[in-house]
């Protein structure tokens, strides 16, 4: 090396930047997997988590005891074993006493600790106390019996544990979220009974499928009440791949004609679930929905009432609606990625899981019973010694009060231990009484008695077995409980039209000459006798009903649609369509129509051509419309006309000329679009200079009046006279009689 500006670099170690960059990366990505957002298989806690149980017991905080100040904790927690912010260590203690949160909480907190709509509204450390759960004790009751390894902590002056002992697969039963460096975790959490019953059958038959372990686990179980609805075999291919995700739905029920949902999806906010609805009713999205009210108590933590409308609202298909389009209906990821038992991250099934926690549940037990096994030995060693002063207590005073070295003389007279020599010189006067060579006698018979049996378990995998097992029951008698998450079946939600939302009210949407649109209630309106704007008029009217679209053709053969619950009353003037639609340049709207998708309107041209068109084929989106009727050079769009039967409709057109033709409905074909059929006959020459087109083209039916309105004089025919003009389609028509030629409208009267 050499030196620059005066700076020795001698004996410093030199490695390229990609190299250095590309291990610290490494290094920190293992460390946040490892040490900070993956669970361990053992335990099923993430190192913090770990840290703060660990910490609550050494400060005595059993589920028996006295709570303390949240604040005592966490300085523990991060002045002895995680040097990491306060608040981020304590957001994961109360993550840890939320019973909405954790299924089977480890802490035990008094004061405020959120709540289910809330629950990052907890206090601050300085207010809350808190003290371990009775649950928490599964995981600590073996700790000090040789269970686990311990660690130093980060400055080297305490030791750790670096797993705790669970008696139960925690990690199952809580399950776990977390984000590490490419890669994250997602455990759902389970039924302890279920999960505890499916360990027994693998215990008991090793080769069990994983088919033979979901007659147990029917799915999770989450701390909310909510139904799950995945499907059976998407549950069984989440189990088998350690993947997929589950849907949660909210529970509700009737109740005097409202509905009281009284479940909701695992960490969803009621606050939000009215505040999703109302902005649909804000929106006028929602218009089956009266009122929302939040009537959550202490004594009913969810409690959200929907009022529909009426009493004629489907509830199933509003609740369908909700749940597709709030938070009702929720999916949850399932990753089920933990630390495994030999210290890598690893995605596992339901299978391997359960088998990899009874392994080390297996190892555990097995240090437990080795470790009281070499304490029985050390014990019993020793009353040996005890045994032999007993029985040579003058010889042994002797020694002692005589020689210069007791301890060395004793092991040479009586062949003793250094441990053995060590405890007879530790004895106290009153234990040389004779009743305690009884009690040491007695002592002796019960450990001989532990440690036959300790060997004897050890020495035997089906007795070891057997002991696991018993120890699970008594665990899931002690902390079980029945499941919370109903596991139900249901069909998918989904979001209903606008239009099925509406309420079923009848309704007539008028439109005017000048393009003014808007609605009235009922059928019985006098159209004619609204209200208009000085130079307008009215134009054309549809009836339907108010979860109908009303469509609207305009002067260039294009159809648009809208819907009419929002239309403006037709107490005022109403509304120019041009602001809700945009129409070519220079268009003008010629009718409107209404009906079920499958109804048919006669759209025409007074050049003469026609089809009939179901209304389901002019739907659209576009504000820019739909082309339905190709116009003919130098022709125009006639108002379109309803169909009441395809096969019994007549029409009857007229020119400006006085020919009049009627002809059948069924001779014109139904199209989608297009320009249609002749339907009477015009000289080309005529209609080129616009000397004739169609004046008016109605439908009529047998039996029906048709009323011919010709300036201030006007015809009524009916039957003969009606038919007395019927001939082909496509065919010239016959004059009308004199004075009746200049014909202004026709009208049909029953």
């Amino acid at each position: 090396m050499t030196e620059i500006e005066g700076l020795d670099f001698e004996g410093l170690e030199r490695r390229p930047l990609s190299e250095f960059t590309e291990k610290a990366y490494l290094d920190y990505s293992m460390y946040v997997i490892l040490d900070r957002a993956l669970p361990a298989i053992g335990d099923g806690l993430k190192p913090v988590q770990r840290r703060i149980v660990y910490a609550m017991s050494e400060l005595g905080l059993s589920a028996t005891s006295k709570p303390k100040k949240s604040a005592r904790t966490i300085g523990d927690v991060i002045g002895k074993f995680h040097p990491h912010g306060d608040s981020a260590c304590y957001e994961a203690m109360v993550h840890m006493a939320q019973d909405f949160s954790f299924r089977y909480k480890l802490v035990h907190g008094q004061g405020n600790w959120g709540s289910p709509d809330d629950p990052k509204s907890f206090a601050a450390m300085r207010y809350t106390e808190a003290r371990l759960s009775a649950y928490a004790k599964s995981l600590l009751e073996e700790l000090g019996q040789g269970t686990v390894d311990w660690q130093p902590n980060f400055d080297g002056t305490l030791q750790e544990p670096t797993l705790l002992p669970a008696r139960l697969p925690n990690v199952l039963l809580n399950g776990a979220t977390g984000i590490a460096v490419g890669m994250s975790t997602d455990i759902p959490p389970h039924n302890l009974r279920e999960v505890v019953t499916a360990c027994i059958r693998l215990l008991e038959a090793p080769k069990s499928t994983l088919e033979d372990l979901s007659e147990h686990i029917q799915g999770p179980d989450y701390p909310t009440e909510a139904e799950i609805i995945t499907p059976r075999d998407e549950i069984l291919e989440m189990y088998r791949t350690g993947r997929g995700q589950i849907k949660m739905r909210a529970r509700y029920e009737r109740e005097n004609g409202d509905i009281v949902i009284y479940a909701l999806p695992h960490q969803v906010s009621g606050a939000k679930i009215l505040e999703q609805i109302a902005q649909q009713m804000t929106a006028k999205k929602l218009p089956l929905v009266e009122d929302l009210r939040d009537e959550s108590d202490h004594e009913h933590p969810t409690r959200l009432v929907v009022v529909p409308r009426s009493n004629r609202v489907d509830v199933e298909q509003l609740m369908a609606h909700l749940f597709a389009t709030t938070d009702l209906e929720r999916n949850y990821r399932v990753n089920m990625n933990v630390i495994n038992n030999h210290g890598r991250p690893e995605v596992m099934n339901l299978h391997t899981m359960l088998k990899e926690w009874l392994v080390y549940r297996t190892m555990t037990v097995r240090r437990r019973l080795q470790w009281r096994l070499d304490k029985v030995e050390q014990r019993l060693h020793i009353l040996d010694g005890l045994l032999v002063a007993y029985l040579n207590i003058d010889e042994v005073i002797a020694i002692i009060r005589y020689e210069d070295d007791p301890k060395s003389e004793l092991m040479k007279r009586f062949r003793l231990s250094d441990v053995q020599a060590e405890a007879i010189l530790d004895l106290k006067l009153r234990h040389l009484a004779k009743l305690e060579e009884m009690k040491i006698r007695g002592e002796q018979a019960e450990l001989e008695e532990e440690r036959d049996w300790l060997s004897k378990t050890l020495g035997s995998s089906a007795r070891l077995k057997t002991l696991i097992r018993k120890e699970l029951i008594a665990d899931a008698e002690l902390y079980g409980d029945e499941r919370r998450s109903p596991i139900v079946e249901r069909k998918a939600a989904q979001a209903l039209d606008e239009t099925d939302l509406m309420p079923t009210e009848p309704v007539t949407v008028v439109l005017s000459e000048k393009g003014w649109v808007r609605a009235a209630k009922g059928h019985d309106i006098d159209v004619r006798s609204l209200n208009y704007k000085a130079g307008d008029g009215y134009q054309s009217s549809a009836q339907g009903r108010t979860n109908q679209i009303a469509f609207f053709l305009d002067s260039t053969g294009r159809a648009y649609n809208i819907t009419t619950h929002n239309l403006p009353s037709a107490r005022g003037q109403g509304e120019p369509l041009s602001g809700r639609l945009t129409p070519p340049d220079g268009a003008t709207f010629v009718g409107v129509m209404m009906g079920q998708p499958e109804d048919y309107y006669l759209l025409s041209t007074d050049g003469g051509y026609g089809f009939a068109c179901k209304l389901e084929d002019m739907v659209t989106r576009n504000k820019k419309g739909k082309v339905v009727l190709s116009v003919p050079k130098g022709a125009r769009v006639l108002p379109p006309v309803r169909v009441r039967s395809l096969e019994n409709d007549w029409i009857l057109a007229v020119t400006n000329a006085g020919y009049m033709l009627v002809t059948s409905l069924s001779e014109l074909p139904t199209l989608a679009k297009g320009k249609g059929n002749k339907i009477i006959n015009i000289p080309a020459a005529k209609f080129k200079t616009r000397d004739e087109f169609v004046k008016a083209i109605v439908l009529v039916q047998d039996g029906e009046k048709v009323t011919i309105h010709a300036g201030k004089k006007h015809k009524t025919m009916k039957g003969a006279e009606v038919d007395e003009y019927a001939a082909e389609r496509g065919r010239r028509g016959w004059k009308l009689p004199r004075g009746y030629q200049s014909v202004d409208a026709i009208e049909v009267q029953d």
